[in-house]
């Protein structure tokens, strides 16, 4: 695209059913991460002044929020899903634009919203408490769910509207009040999506948006007092520091973090079948998700056969702006990111063997973009960094051993077990699997 004499649009804050800018005075840009001359719009630089009027705004709202029935809660998410499958196109389209996920992905994304709030809808109905046997006599025992009160809602730009929807929608079906802080890399998608509920009829203070740095938003969300549950997806450097925060002051806290998963392939695999798997794992996103396959743990006597079908395949992946439909593989989130992958290819260049890839791609459109070559390593030990450490980009290392026993090992020799999965055509082979990988 060329440059454009056209003013991006501002976008503000959400808080009490209005819009309006932050006390700071002050905005920051969001642009495509496929071509960074299109600025999607400019956002408001939050303060701990603007969550402070977000919490009060929810604390106002939570007592008419938690004695609306349940079910008429509920009634307003069906309202709301109805609304995002009505609006699924447009809001995909948008959301590749900001964060760069290929059309496909962020239909997928959507949906997964959609989805959560039929879900959550339906649990307006199945809020169901429990009665049980008195130890003592002529008395009755029983138990019903009551909200926590105000939820901070911090979330991740890789997925932007399927995990605020996640954490949003059984939050507020229980009577919870919201104040939402969304990544600074997607703040588009977060006004969108709250434009929506707006739209769906939650009730003014129920659902706060404020955007802007972790080191001032977020900080003040943990902090403070008045929030009593924090709901993180991000990070595992940024969710400890959180948690020691949340923990100082009694929060419930719920943390989704890092991840550094292994698909092992046994001599007796479906090759083809696991090279489909492990592509899509490990390049679809651009492997910018936390359950992305970053190492293949393979049998040494399937190891030639498999690579050469993974270097295949990965070389004929197509980059590119990801609203194009023929796009296979999209662009990084920002340069930062991009330096980071750089940085691990750099030090995989020591460890293991390039098969494939190893840098930036600049090549036409693709120099305006944060785009880096899916990148593959062969020979890297179990060990080593780029099979320990968390990089959340498209570099795939493959692990070479000899059985099951020493790919079981090398799939539980990491501090981020989070998913992983495994290949082969004997079903007790799988079930030990099951039993011993440690995900």
């Amino acid at each position: 695209m060329t440059e454009t004499a056209v003013e991006p649009p501002t976008f503000h804050h959400f808080i009490a059913g209005e819009w309006c800018p932050s006390t700071s005075a002050r905005t920051f840009e969001s642009r495509n991460p496929a071509d960074t001359r299109d600025v999607v719009g400019r956002f408001q630089q939050g303060t701990a002044a603007d969550v402070a009027m977000a919490i009060k705004a929810a604390e106002t709202a939570g007592p008419m929020w938690r004695r609306t029935p349940a079910p008429k809660r509920g009634e307003i998410l069906y309202a709301f899903a109805e609304l995002m499958a009505r609006h699924k196109e447009r809001l995909a389209r948008a959301m590749t634009r900001e964060m760069g996920k290929v059309i496909a992905e962020a239909r997928g994304d959507v949906q997964e919203g959609i989805d959560i709030a039929y879900l959550m809808a339906g649990e307006g109905r199945r809020m169901f408490g429990d009665t049980v046997p008195s130890e003592l006599p002529d008395k009755w025992a029983m138990s019903i769910r009551q909200p926590i009160g105000v939820a901070g809602i911090i979330t991740p730009w890789n997925f932007p509207m399927a995990i605020p929807c996640w954490k949003m929608m059984p939050a507020l079906v229980t009577g919870n009040t919201v104040v939402f802080k969304p990544s600074s890399d997607t703040p588009h998608c977060a006004t969108l999506l709250v434009e929506i509920m707006a739209e769906a009829g939650f009730p003014p203070g129920v659902v706060n948006l404020v955007t802007g740095a972790g080191a001032e938003v977020g900080d003040a969300i943990v902090d403070s007092p008045d929030i009593g549950v924090i709901s993180f997806t991000g990070s595992s450097a940024t969710g400890k520091r959180i948690a020691a925060r949340a923990g100082a002051k009694l929060k419930r806290l719920s943390l989704e973090l890092g991840g550094k998963n292994g698909v092992v392939v046994l001599a007796d695999a479906d090759l083809d079948l696991a090279t489909d798997g492990i592509l899509w794992s490990a390049f679809g996103t651009t492997g910018q998700r936390c359950t992305a396959a970053s190492r293949v743990i393979v049998d040494r006597t399937v190891l030639a056969p498999l690579l050469d079908r993974l270097e295949r395949r990965a070389r004929a992946l197509t980059l590119g702006d990801g609203l194009a439909e023929t796009t296979d593989v999209g662009p990084l989130i920002n340069a930062g990111a991009a330096d980071k992958v750089a940085s691990y290819v750099d030090v995989g260049r020591e460890e293991g063997e390039l098969i494939l890839g190893g840098g930036r791609a600049t090549d036409g459109d693709l120099a305006h973009g944060h785009f880096f070559q899916p990148t593959i390593f062969s020979g890297v030990g179990a060990m080593d960094r780029i099979g320990q450490e968390e990089i959340f980009g498209p570099v795939l290392a493959v692990i070479p051993v000899e059985g099951y026993g020493e790919a079981m090992l090398a799939l539980n020799q990491t501090r981020y077990g989070l998913s992983s999965s495994i290949f082969t055509r004997d079903v007790n082979t799988a079930f030990r699997a099951m039993r011993d990988f440690e995900t």
